[in-house]
């Protein structure tokens, strides 16, 4: 991806920021950063604070969410590995009730196939043990 340059408005001053990401990505983060100055300006004493202050306030709101939404991601990635493995388990449960299926068929069919031939016997035995044959 080429090296773009976008011009953006943060705190109401223009800026052009150069980056490889999309313009729309960079408009996305001033828009943000609008955001997080313009919630951070309804605050009561807010404007009252030094320019230092002001952008300290607004430096440990950004690291504030920047760590909940890591957690979130953690948490996140945790519950997508705890899914990954209850699906393996299902999917391990599956093949193994499949082999014991087939097996049962296996069976079942040996089994008809005896009871086959045990019927067959019946009807002989029983045709040999009519009087007059």
């Amino acid at each position: 991806m080429a090296k773009t340059d976008t011009k953006v408005v943060i705190g109401g001053k223009v800026y052009t920021l150069s980056g490889y990401e999309s313009e729309e990505y960079i408009q996305r983060i001033a828009s943000y950063l609008n955001s997080k100055i313009e919630d951070l300006s309804r605050e009561e004493g807010y404007s009252h604070l030094s320019r230092d202050l002001q952008t300290l306030l607004l430096e440990i709101n950004l690291a504030d969410d920047y760590f909940k939404a890591r957690k979130q991601a953690e948490a996140m990635s945790a519950d997508v590995q705890d899914r990954e493995k209850d699906l393996y388990d299902l999917k391990h449960e599956l093949v193994t009730t499949q082999m014991k299926l087939e097996n049962t068929e296996k069976n079942l069919k040996k089994l008809e196939a005896v009871n086959d031939e045990n019927e067959k016997k019946i009807i002989r035995l029983e045709a040999g043990m009519k009087p007059g044959v």
